[in-house]
């Protein structure tokens, strides 16, 4: 299989600890054994030695000072950590005490926060691995990104829907069901169904209620274990001013990765237009401002803007500085660009921009227009933002 080499960068100073987080199989093992192939790894998928540790977790302190100190140079790693939520005691002592670092791995934090367990105090530094990028892959193949997703094995693969709808089956049982993160099973599912029909639009709590048979209360906080185990994130509306005009409460959700969500909606992109490819577009471009926010250490805001008549910018970053419309159109006309005009005379941003599928970059006015390819280029070179 073809060896894709990642941007994250996971640069530690002499006994700094890090979290590790991000979705199931987008490739944060094989990143962390070659990054650091000296490196103690304790791979809790293991059931034998997740039971181990679990009945105890002092063992972890034990085995690790049998070790020579030469290999306790190099970060500890435990894979799955969430498995475990004990052993995070033994950690906390070990890098108060021994001064040793680790990396601690995991596709979750839910389970950790519930079940109260010992984060280390600020100890440790945030890192977050995404599924692949543009950056990553050199030459993309668009409609392979968009149909495929960007999870390492569903883009190499030729026969993606089987593993797409496994991956959704998989994490639904091992993710939310075997954990107890909710105990109405039927419910939760029927919601994850509903995020099929309400991914990339304005989210109405009480109408996904009413098709899941729970209250608005329920689906926000089902909601949130969606987030809490990295599937998607909330994108909140604009709102530095106050206008009765704009809307201000309702946010937009979006899954962590294009072909996931193209699996639960049902969508096959057959052609580089049209309402299906402009919103498969939307989630790729998405996808790559989240984890170039993340991994450029930038951690900037991405927010939307709309009014109640229907104008509307799709992404706005960094508070304003930068606005940027998706449009899944080879033409761009004056009709594409009206949100992104109204949006101009109300705040000023720095750049305004169109992406979308035409082949050549230019200006209209003071929005300039740029094919979804250039855009990702300078976006990853540090010109957008």
């Amino acid at each position: 299989m073809k060896t894709i080499k990642r941007i994250l960068d996971i640069d530690l100073p002499q006994g700094q600890s890090a979290f590790l987080w991000g979705p199931r199989k987008i490739g944060k093992s094989c990143y962390l054994k070659e990054t650091f192939p000296e490196s103690l790894y304790f791979d809790f998928l293991k059931t034998d030695l997740t039971l181990e540790f679990t009945k105890r977790p002092s063992l972890l302190r034990e085995q690790i000072l049998a070790k020579d100190e030469n290999l306790l140079k190099f970060p500890i790693i435990l894979d799955e950590v969430q498995k475990v939520p004990s052993i995070l005691d033994e950690v906390h002592w070990l890098v108060e005490n021994r001064r040793l670092s680790f990396i601690l791995c995991g596709s979750s934090a839910r389970k950790l926060k519930r079940g109260k367990a010992n984060l280390l105090g600020g100890r440790a530094w945030r890192y977050e691995m995404f599924p692949m990028v543009t950056r990553e892959l050199g030459e993309v193949d668009l409609l392979r990104a968009l149909n495929h997703g960007m999870i390492p094995d569903h883009y190499l693969q030729e026969n993606y829907q089987k593993s797409l709808r496994g991956y959704v089956r998989d994490y639904l049982k091992e993710e939310v069901f075997d954990e107890g993160l909710t105990r109405n099973i039927p419910a939760f599912a029927r919601f994850f169904d509903a995020v099929g029909y309400s991914h990339g639009e304005l989210i109405n709590y009480s109408n996904i209620a009413r098709d899941c048979g729970v209250d608005a209360k329920t689906v926000k906080e089902y909601f949130q274990i969606l987030i809490d185990t990295l599937l998607g994130r909330m994108v909140e509306p604009f709102k530095r001013k106050q206008s009765r005009q704009i809307i201000t409460k309702a946010p937009k959700f979006y899954l962590f990765d294009v072909g996931v969500a193209g699996s639960l909606m049902k969508r096959h992109v057959v052609e580089e237009k049209g309402e299906l490819f402009g919103k498969a577009l939307e989630n790729l471009i998405f996808m790559e401002l989240a984890a170039h926010s993340s991994y450029r250490d930038l951690h900037y805001r991405i927010n939307f803007w709309r009014t109640k008549s229907g104008r509307e910018v799709d992404f706005i970053l960094d508070d304003g500085r930068v606005a940027v419309e998706i449009k899944g159109t080879g033409h761009v006309d004056n009709r594409d660009m009206r949100g992104l005009a109204a949006f101009i005379d109300e705040y000023s941003p720095q750049k305004a921009l169109v992406v979308c599928n035409e082949k050549t970059e230019r200006l209209h006015g003071g929005i300039r227009i740029y094919p979804w390819r250039k855009f990702l280029n300078d976006l990853w070179e540090g010109r957008i933002i």
